[in-house]
């Protein structure tokens, strides 16, 4: 069996960022990451995703996004963005390995891979992110629908849809930016409990993440506190707020019920529908720590601001909320690993009282 200090599993931007913050500490971490790639989600999100945050906020540690700071990148500028920062990396990054389970004892954990092969580490840091379990949500017979069921995680392309009936469930970016690009080639209605919340994407001539950085918002440690994350805002430049207005797509609340390929609509109203897109958001990828107990009945970590409560030298980055409200995105990620970093570190060395 391998010995190393630290293993990193996942080697998306967590894992990436985790993997520098570990080496800035003098560490020297075995990165296993599942895919072919070190991208992470980003390779498997769909055609046309854009992100909400320009360049210049969203580059991570001592790596630039280059070109035009004020642009908004696309995913496959992100994926080449990532696969260049590891590239950049003094890692030592293995794809295709993805991690079973995680057992702890003797003072160090075993982690053993699908094709078999095992690793001892003294400290396991799970970056695998919360883009890897699509949730599906109990909707009220969602699983006698016999139209095509999908969520966002399968979604690519309008054009499978085109004049089709699409009901998509959700009231976030990913729901919104998907029905208002959807709703030029179907009919298509966003299915919500609450109203979509828009929050302007510039404001006094400024990007919205301008203010978030310059009011330091962006790196209040508030994610303890949060029991359940609040209602998410769609940030909008003034499109998806036109198309919503001109009812492409429209918004009403949740489906009462499903009977075969009809919904039922709170009003009593029965229609036939083509497709329901649940974009529903995802759960911590995780499952390779349940043996350790580190899980809760959920599945999500049991954790304080990324540190595990209940194993030492296990730790973890890149959860939604894990300790601001941008601890899972390409911005603030880096700021919780090194935070990170630097608790392992003191855990695998400590220094003499």
């Amino acid at each position: 069996m391998e010995h190393v200090d630290v293993v990193v599993i996942g080697g998306g931007q967590s894992g990436l960022a985790a993997a520098h913050a570990l080496r800035e500490q003098g560490l020297h971490p075995v990165v296993l990451e599942a895919s072919e790639q070190a991208a992470g989600s980003w390779p498997r999100y769909y055609d046309s995703l854009t992100l909400f945050s320009p360049a210049r906020f969203s580059a991570m540690p001592t790596v630039p996004f280059g070109g035009d700071p004020d642009r908004y990148p696309h995913r496959d500028e992100v994926v080449a963005y990532l696969l260049r920062y590891a590239d950049r990396l003094d890692a030592d990054i293995r794809t295709r390995s993805r991690v079973r389970e995680v057992r702890a004892g003797n003072g160090s954990f075993t982690l053993t891979l699908e094709d078999g092969t095992q690793l001892s580490a003294r400290a396991v840091v799970a970056a695998s992110g919360t883009f890897g379990r699509p949730h599906h949500p109990a909707l009220p017979g969602l699983e006698s629908f016999t139209g095509d069921a999908l969520h966002a995680a399968e979604y690519r392309r309008p054009s499978p849809f085109a004049g089709q009936r699409v009901v998509i469930v959700g009231a976030g970016n990913s729901a919104v930016q998907i029905a208002a690009e959807l709703g030029t080639h179907a009919r298509v209605t966003l299915a919500t409990r609450h109203p979509v919340r828009f929050a302007r994407q510039l404001a006094l001539g400024r990007d919205l993440h301008w203010w978030l950085t310059r009011t330091g918002i962006d790196v209040l440690p508030v994610g303890r506190f949060l029991r359940t994350p609040p209602t998410q805002l769609v940030i909008d430049d003034g499109r998806y707020r036109a198309a919503v207005a001109a009812g492409a797509p429209d918004q009403r609340p949740v489906f009462t019920s499903v009977d075969g390929s009809k919904v039922v609509w709170a009003d009593g109203t029965v229609e036939e529908v083509d497709t329901i897109l649940l974009t529903t958001g995802y759960r911590p990828d995780l499952g390779y720590l349940a043996p350790l107990g580190a899980l809760d009945e959920h599945g999500h970590p049991i954790h304080r601001e990324g540190i595990s409560l209940t194993h030492p030298g296990l730790a973890y980055v890149g959860l939604e909320w894990q300790r601001s409200l941008s601890s899972n995105s390409l911005r603030g990620v880096g700021r919780d690993a090194a935070r990170i970093a630097r608790r392992v570190s003191s855990y695998l060395h400590p220094r003499p009282r």
